[in-house]
C-alpha cells in the first residue's frame, strides 16, 4: 500500500518522524493551529494522531479537535496560540472562537 501514497505524504511522514528523534525543532515550539480564510477556517495539527485536519472554526468538528488536544495535555499551548491570534489578527473573530471553546469546556470548564 505504500506505493499508493503521494510523494508529499511520504515526505511529510518522514519530516514528522525526524522530529521525534531530536530532529528539527524551532525553539521547542509546535504550532497546533494554522489560521485560514481570515479566521473562518483553520488547519488543526494533532500531535497525538499525526494528522492535520481542515475545519471551520465555528464547527463542532473544530471544537472536538480542540477538546481532544486539550485532554491530551495541550490546552495551555492552544490557548496561547488563540490569544496570539486575537492580537495578531484583530477583527478576524479569534476572540469569539476562543469564547466558543471556553463555553464548550475545552479549557477545563465542563467535562
Amino acid at each position: 500500500m505504500a506505493n499508493n501514497t503521494s510523494k508529499t505524504a511520504r515526505a511529510s511522514v518522514r519530516a514528522g518522524q525526524a522530529g521525534q528523534g531530536g530532529g528539527l525543532s524551532v525553539l521547542g515550539e509546535f504550532k497546533y493551529l494554522i489560521p485560514l480564510n481570515k479566521g473562518k477556517h483553520a488547519y488543526v495539527r494533532n500531535l497525538t494522531t499525526g494528522k492535520t485536519v481542515h475545519c471551520a472554526t465555528d464547527s463542532d468538528k473544530f471544537v472536538q479537535e480542540m477538546k481532544d488536544l486539550a485532554e491530551a495535555g495541550h490546552g495551555e499551548k492552544i490557548r496561547g496560540e488563540l490569544d496570539s491570534f486575537v492580537d495578531s489578527f484583530p477583527g478576524q473573530g479569534w476572540d469569539a472562537t476562543t469564547k466558543r471553546l471556553e463555553e464548550a469546556g475545552v479549557f477545563g470548564g465542563a467535562a
